[in-house]
């Protein structure tokens, strides 16, 4: 061996030996150190039509636009707590995604549950949120002329209807509304609690009849109301009533109105 073909052996080999060291060192154990981390309190594994949703997820790109990782930000608070390690324990690969072009959706089992909505939302966003800019996803659906047995059309608006015929979910869109339905982050034991309250003020002991807090019922609208009825209650045509001007609603008797939110309301 020449001294030309010793230095390119010393050479390659201790490239090798230290791309080696460097791999199992900061990718190799780690991924096994990470792969033992437990299920966080809570966590459970997802169901077959959850995973094959799962599945349709990755395949439709929805990863390319949304994330499923809560940052330790107060402007990422909106879309649920920091995200912990043990929320990844059923979920390889993790979908984490890289950009956020669409919200985040970590939690959206918790700030979107209906199916209803989803379904719209995928068949044709604009039907839902005017001011989307996500694709739409007919073909995880079918027009047919009459909605089979046990299968709910989907109720769009005219606007966004075909001409005839019923939209009705395919497998695929069931299933992907499953996962979705599947993302939220369950509660950690010690996290997130609410700061102690103040003691009350007298005034605030004993308020006037009828008072109430329109700024907290507007958060709460905001939060588990609007994503169907609208911003400004004005609801969705023929899928969504709208409150506003809504005879029950603007009754001085609550009773009804408080009934439905507790309820629901079907029919």
């Amino acid at each position: 061996m020449t001294p030309h073909d010793r230095m390119l052996v010393a050479i390659f080999g201790t490239s090798g030996t230290v791309y080696l060291a460097l791999s199992m060192a900061m990718a190799v154990l780690p991924g096994i150190w990470l792969s033992q981390t437990p299920p966080g309190p809570g966590v459970v594994k997802l169901t077959p039509q959850q995973d094959a949703g799962r599945r349709v997820y990755v395949a439709e790109g929805c990863a390319y636009c949304h994330t499923q990782q809560v940052r330790p930000l107060t402007t990422d608070g909106v879309f649920g707590r920091p995200a912990a390690p043990g929320d990844f324990a059923y979920q390889t690969p993790e979908l984490l995604g890289a950009h956020r072009t669409g919200p985040d959706l970590s939690n959206v089992g918790v700030r979107q549950p209906g199916a209803v909505w989803q379904f719209l939302h995928l068949y044709e966003p604009r039907s839902v949120v005017p001011q989307s800019i996500m694709p739409a996803f007919p073909w995880l659906f079918r027009v047919v002329d009459k909605a089979p047995e046990n299968v709910a059309a989907v109720p769009l608006p005219k606007a966004f209807a075909p001409p005839q015929g019923l939209v009705i979910p395919t497998e695929k869109a069931l299933a992907l509304v499953a996962y979705l339905q599947a993302l939220k982050q369950p509660a950690l034991p010690g996290a997130g609690g609410a700061p102690e309250a103040a003691p009350p003020t007298p005034a605030a002991t004993t308020p006037p009849a009828g008072a109430f807090d329109a700024a907290a019922g507007a958060t709460l609208f905001a939060a588990n109301c609007s994503a169907c009825h609208g911003d400004q209650g004005a609801g969705v045509p023929g899928a969504f009533p709208p409150l506003a001007g809504d005879a029950v609603v603007n009754k001085a008797d609550p009773t009804t109105q408080i009934r439905t939110v507790l309820h629901g309301l079907s029919g």
